[in-house]
């Protein structure tokens, strides 16, 4: 997205015809393009029809819909396709062919993910999918099905004229970043270490929308980003020539499906779907759809939350 929050680690293939208009709505919303490259993957290939083999969850918010929250400003994984007006991604893809397996409408609810664990913990919407970094802390408080692997990095601009690689790099400079991340946290982590070593802090623009994060980069607004490394890569891969990813991927870990603890019903649910999708090989077809490597898969082993 260029113009149409997240998580502690962090990737692409789309049509020409989302590329079209994803732009055409950046250049309407933003005034100045990120670029103007050939998009990775499809604007969203529909999931086949598949027959319901899993037990939906007895504790729906709406007998029969699996209201799914998600912050939809996070392209690759979630975003709007502007011709369409519709939600689209590779984790809206996996939701809905979840949702088949287990005979459920799956509805979307846009919201902010500075706000997504509130509003999950206060029953706002049945589960999040949305590129949650699974993590100590919000272990305490939530339960998860791990289904992606990423990290973070950084986005600088062509050349990296100021050769940045590492946060450490970044101390007196100006970075964007999105509101509610592990991203942030590591920002602000940065700062103290750069303030201890008597240098300047980070300058952080923080924003609601990972597109308009990644805006400022293209008005030369700040020096870099920092974002979960597949947002990274397809900002990158769509707009050659103007961006590079500086230094290396780091902080590896899983997104994972968000679960309200001791929800035993809802978890069982999302695990054994899925399962399902991963045996049927929806799920390996989903990372060519979206032009994502082997590496980015979970290994095929149930979470260590999920209720036998």
């Amino acid at each position: 997205m260029l113009s149409p929050t997240r998580t502690y680690a962090r990737r692409l293939s789309l049509s020409g015809l989302l590329l079209a208009s994803l732009l055409s709505f950046l250049l309407a919303a933003c005034g100045n393009s990120a670029g103007t490259g050939n998009t990775p993957g499809p604007a969203s290939n529909p999931t086949p029809a598949a027959k319901p083999n899993v037990t939906a969850p007895t504790d729906l918010k709406t007998p029969g819909t699996l209201l799914v929250g998600s912050d939809t400003t996070y392209t690759p994984m979630e975003f709007v396709d502007t011709k369409t007006n519709t939600y689209v991604g590779f984790d809206i893809d996996l939701i809905k062919a979840m949702g088949q397996r287990m005979g459920l409408k799956v509805v979307i609810q846009k919201t902010s993910f500075d706000t997504i664990f509130d509003d999950l913990r206060n029953k706002r919407f049945d589960v999040v999918i949305s590129s949650v970094t699974i993590n100590d802390k919000r272990k305490q408080s939530f339960d998860f099905v791990p289904y992606f692997n990423a990290g973070e990095s950084l986005l600088v601009p062509k050349g990296n004229p100021k050769h940045l690689t590492t946060v450490a790099d970044l101390c007196g400079l100006n970075v964007g970043v999105q509101t509610g991340t592990v991203e942030k946290d590591d920002l602000d982590a940065g700062t103290k270490d750069c303030q201890k070593a008597g240098k300047p802090a980070i300058k952080q623009t923080v924003l609601q929308s990972q597109t308009d994060v990644v805006q400022l980069l293209s008005n030369g607004r700040v020096d870099a980003t920092y974002q979960d490394s597949p947002v990274t890569d397809y900002y990158n891969k769509i707009n050659p020539g103007q961006f590079e990813v500086g230094g290396s991927v780091v902080n590896a870990a899983p997104y994972g499906i968000t679960v309200r603890k001791d929800d035993s019903s809802m978890l069982t649910a999302m695990q054994k779907s899925f399962d399902a999708v991963k045996s049927d090989g929806t799920y390996n077809n989903l990372f060519k759809t979206w032009g994502f490597s082997d590496q980015q898969k979970v290994s095929y082993i149930k979470s260590q939350n999920a209720v036998a």
